[in-house]
């Protein structure tokens, strides 16, 4: 089984998918509320406990990792952001080496869209793209809608992770 992971220190969506891509389960751990996770290493360590408890119930074989995104652009990401999520994405990849006993496969977004024949058109929103393709892809794969009739955030994260995780069956 491989485990597909989209890491982010707000929300870090998970995938695992058995050896022909069926989605064995997908979540995400949302840790947003300050109050629980007041640091990097809160986040981290819930994160370890989830990555213990798969290691338990199912045999990864292989864990695949979204690469951070690295270059700015207008209205992107500070500096600062950057580097904390770089910090974050080596601490899990060591949770993960540590946890799997095996160095994690690295994907950018785009190397994953591209092994797995995604196009997505100029101008088009990439998260609801990504997260059409998992729909078409997955008919099984149901999503949670707001009251304005959008999907909840953590689709899109778990979307990537799919996406990551597909990747990493090529």
């Amino acid at each position: 089984m491989i485990l597909g992971l989209d890491i982010s220190t707000s929300i870090t969506g998970f995938c695992i998918l058995d050896n022909s891509g069926e989605i064995i389960r997908s979540d995400v751990w949302d840790m947003r509320n300050k109050k629980y996770f007041a640091t990097e290493f809160d986040k981290a360590e819930h994160i370890k406990n989830g990555l213990f408890e798969m290691k338990v119930q199912y045999p990864i074989v292989k864990v695949v990792i979204e690469k951070p995104f690295m270059f700015f652009g207008s209205g992107g990401s500070s500096a600062k952001t950057m580097s904390t999520l770089q910090r974050f994405n080596g601490m899990i990849s060591w949770i993960c080496y540590d946890t799997f006993k095996q160095a994690p496969v690295y994907f950018t977004a785009q190397q994953a869209r591209k092994l797995n024949e995604i196009k997505i058109a100029k101008g088009s929103n990439t998260k609801k793209e990504i997260l059409k393709w998992v729909l078409d892809k997955y008919p099984n794969f149901s999503v949670e809608y707001t009251h304005h009739g959008n999907p909840k955030p953590k689709y899109f994260d778990i979307a990537d992770a799919i996406v990551i995780a597909k990747a990493g069956l090529k």
